[in-house]
Order: C-alpha cells, then structure tokens, then sequence
C-alpha cells in the first residue's frame, strides 16, 4: 500500500494487522480520486471507519486542509498514528478511536462541517443509508460536499437518495464505489 499522488505520493503505508480490516487496494484509491478530485479543494474530510488510513492520508496528500479519521479498533488506531507519521505532518489529522455512530454526535456538538466524506465499513456491517442520514440530521456536511462509499456488490446502494445525488457508481471485481454529493432533491 502507498500513497498513490500529491504532496505525500509514493511513500508507502501499513495495513492494519489481521483479518478485521480489508485495505482498499491502490488501483481502487487511485480511479477514486480521479473521480472526487475535481470536487475539492482543501476543506476536511471525515473516514468513519479509517482501517490503516489511507484514504484519508491520501485526500490530504491530494489537497484536503484536515483529516478526521475514525475506528474502534486499537491495531486499526496504532496503524493509522504509524501511517501519518510518514507524512511528517501530524497537525493535518485528528485520529478518534471509538464507535462511529457515537463520534459523529460530539462532531455535531464541536459544530465541524465536512467537504469529503468516506464509508467504507466491513462488508458485513452496512449501516450507509442509515449514517448518511445522520450526517444530514446532524449538519456535518459543508455544502456540496461529496460522500463516497466503497462497498461489496450486495450492498445494492441505492440510484435516488433523499438530500444526496449520485455522481457515480463503479465496479471494481467483487468492489463497488458509489459517490454522492450532496444536494440531490
């Protein structure tokens, strides 16, 4: 794993130890910042469940001002610190290790606003639809900001979501990208 492009490009990443967290592989990093590079310039990111980071430090790499990354695993949090040190900009992140639903309470209370958005949650543990709704309720999206969510085919995203529009949707062998941006009708 590395960092695929920008001011971090080539540097190469950890993955997180075990099975509990399957790393996005760098060809699917890279066709998907082709697709929401265009959509933004600096602002910051949120990565509900951040694994070793990489996307995270990928969109920082690639011009994201800051970094908000989540998971509740302690190998996932002791990655993700090894990964931004290679960065040698620590300022640029802040790493919360705890469950995502209960995280994005205290981001709504600290009043924070998100450009870039990342849900890639275990294959077998998707709660999107209902957490989207949820960056909705709680304000945590900046306007227009773009949502993308990396998923197995059976996930079956759905085309028409309320407050969100599709971008586009991509598969990758048993992968698929589903980006959205918000809003949609």
């Amino acid at each position: 794993m590395r960092v695929i492009s920008g001011e971090y490009g080539g540097r190469k990443l950890k993955a997180v130890p075990g099975m509990k967290t399957r790393p996005t592989t760098d060809k699917v990093k890279e066709n998907m910042f082709n697709i929401v590079g265009p959509y933004f310039d600096g602002g910051q990111s949120l990565d509900l469940f951040s694994g070793s980071g990489g996307l995270s430090i990928e969109a920082v790499s690639r011009g994201i001002d800051h970094a908000v990354l989540i998971d509740r695993q302690r190998a996932a949090i002791a990655t993700i610190q090894d990964n931004i040190a290679v960065t040698k900009d620590p300022d640029r992140f802040t790493v919360i290790k705890g469950d995502a639903e209960r995280v994005l309470d205290s981001l709504s209370q600290a009043n924070d606003r998100f450009d870039l958005v990342f849900f890639d949650p275990p294959y077998k543990d998707q709660k999107i639809m209902t957490e989207m709704e949820r960056l909705i309720e709680l304000k945590l999206l900046a306007p227009n900001a773009v949502v993308v969510c990396e998923t197995d085919m059976a996930a079956n995203l759905p085309d028409d979501l309320p407050n969100y529009r599709l971008l586009k949707r991509k598969d990758y062998g048993i992968t698929q990208l589903t980006i959205y941006q918000l809003g949609g009708e």
